[in-house]
């Protein structure tokens, strides 16, 4: 893992406005957001935030800071540094040819992926892992040429028992 590239998990509650004042803060700050993925919970009206955001400690270390003062942040933390499990999905379409199919659905196969749509001249695959096994799968595809990728960006929780 790139030791510059730090997850966040942020519990907030779940309101309209939240998730433009966590990204605002970050560009009033100057941060880049690598990756930014916000779904409901196990509990009603609290949302789950995991951004993964590249800097230093210092800088990371001002970002969380902000965060946690932000009136809708019920709790954050940062996981880099923890024990994870970390995915990601993404949808890539990739060109095909009656030559090519049958290579491509071998790579799906050892991916441990789906194809989710077939057309004449592509597939579009469902491929889920952390980001090494994405960007993988998506070099060995690249010669065949993508026409398109769509990613959630990284999702995280922290290994073993539930924290409180």
């Amino acid at each position: 893992m790139n030791l510059n590239k730090h997850t966040l998990v942020a519990l907030v509650n779940d309101k309209p406005g939240v998730l433009n004042r966590v990204a605002s803060l970050f560009r009033r700050r100057g941060f880049n957001i690598d990756s930014i993925a916000v779904g409901h919970t196990e509990q009603d009206g609290i949302s789950r935030m995991t951004i993964v955001v590249s800097g230093d400690l210092a800088t990371v270390e001002q970002a969380r800071k902000q965060l946690d003062k932000l009136i809708d942040v019920i709790k954050l933390s940062d996981i880099t540094q923890e024990s994870t499990v970390d995915r990601e999905l993404a949808l890539v379409k990739v060109k095909t040819t009656s030559q090519t199919r049958s290579e491509i659905m071998q790579m799906v196969d050892i991916f441990r992926a789906n194809i989710v749509d077939v057309a004449t001249d592509s597939l579009i695959v469902e491929v889920t892992g952390d980001e090494d096994k994405l960007e993988s799968f998506f070099n060995l595809l690249r010669p065949f040429g993508i026409k398109e990728i769509a990613r959630t960006g990284r999702l995280a929780m922290t290994r073993g028992a539930a924290s409180g």
